[in-house]
């Protein structure tokens, strides 16, 4: 990392995070504001425009050389557009142009929120210090990114290491991005919480439906609710070891609310994971929970950010 200061976007369908980072990964400034997400995209912008404004109000924002945005997918960098899901007011929205100008000319980096999440743990968490590394977030949906020697591979659109969408059950339910059997169809919370419903798990006199109130009925024994966390566990393995074996892996890190089930996910995953990654050169594979937690998008787009500026100036060193 280098030891220029960067602004940092995280943009979700439910809050618009900002900050200042330095080289070191330190977070010197925030600002947030919620995302108008059923408005329409102008209000949107207006909202990232006001958390921008914020970060530019102290000294600080003079020594800032370049902005990271880690947004929703899906997303196209190489266009600079995004069009995710939770925000229906942006479908190809020119938001690198918009943040390039908002932000007073500076050089912008997109990327989606799975590889936002991945530049943070290979730079401050989990993945640290490894060359070859899937992380993956499991909530609401299942993304995902990867480090392949040493550096972010993000793809021509910013989408590689998008895993939720390897389909592991071949005649499986339908998902929603078109296939059958995909990860995200298995292993998201709403679909782990889904399938322990119509098992026969019944929530609590609080009516807790969440994935968390599974985890808390797995942990206290109940059949039902750990059957489904093995089943995403299964999907999760099947989907990290079909990976493992066509780039070679050092490493998967598991992160999102989905992993704060702790060891009633962690451990039928590593059993799983051995049973499908059998292979010589993937049988070590190790997988571990991230640990940037809620600042993953920030810190990953701080290091997106980074990695762009080096870009630019080994670029120009060479004449390219």
């Amino acid at each position: 990392m280098h030891t220029e200061l960067v602004a940092a976007l995280d943009i979700g369908g439910t809050k618009i995070a900002g900050a200042l980072v330095d080289g070191g990964g330190a977070i010197l400034t925030r600002a947030q504001r919620p995302t108008p997400a059923r408005e329409d995209g102008e209000t949107v912008m207006r909202a990232v425009e006001a958390v921008l404004a914020d970060l530019a109000v102290g000294p600080l924002w003079a020594s800032v050389r370049a902005v990271g945005v880690g947004s929703a997918g899906p997303v196209d960098a190489a266009r600079g557009a995004v069009s995710p899901v939770n925000i229906p007011g942006w479908r190809d929205y020119p938001l690198v142009e918009r943040v390039h100008r908002a932000s007073g000319g500076r050089p912008v980096t997109l990327v989606g929120d799975g590889v936002a999440m991945t530049a943070a743990e290979h730079w401050q968490g989990a993945a640290q210090g490894y060359d070859n590394a899937l992380c993956l977030v499991v909530s609401t949906g299942v993304g995902g990114g990867l480090v392949l020697g040493g550096r972010l591979h993000t793809g021509p659109t910013g989408n590689a290491g998008h895993i939720g969408h390897i389909s592991v059950d071949l005649d499986g339910d339908p998902c929603a991005c078109g296939s059958r059997g995909c990860v995200e169809r298995i292993a998201s919370g709403p679909h782990l919480a889904r399938r322990a419903l119509d098992e026969g798990w019944r929530p609590g006199p609080d009516g807790d439906v969440s994935a968390a109130a599974v985890a808390a009925a797995a942990r206290a024994g109940d059949p039902v609710a750990t059957a489904s966390f093995e089943r995403a566990a299964r999907a999760l393995a099947a989907g990290i070891a079909a990976t493992a074996h066509l780039v070679e892996l050092d490493i998967a890190v598991v992160g999102g609310g989905v992993a704060g089930a702790g060891e009633v996910l962690f451990a039928p995953l590593r059993r799983s994971l051995a049973a499908y990654a059998t292979l010589s050169f993937v049988r070590d594979l190790t997988v571990v929970p991230a640990l940037t937690g809620t600042d993953a998008g920030l810190l990953g787009a701080a290091a997106a950010a980074c990695e762009g500026l080096a870009d630019a100036k080994a670029d120009a060193l060479t004449g390219e």
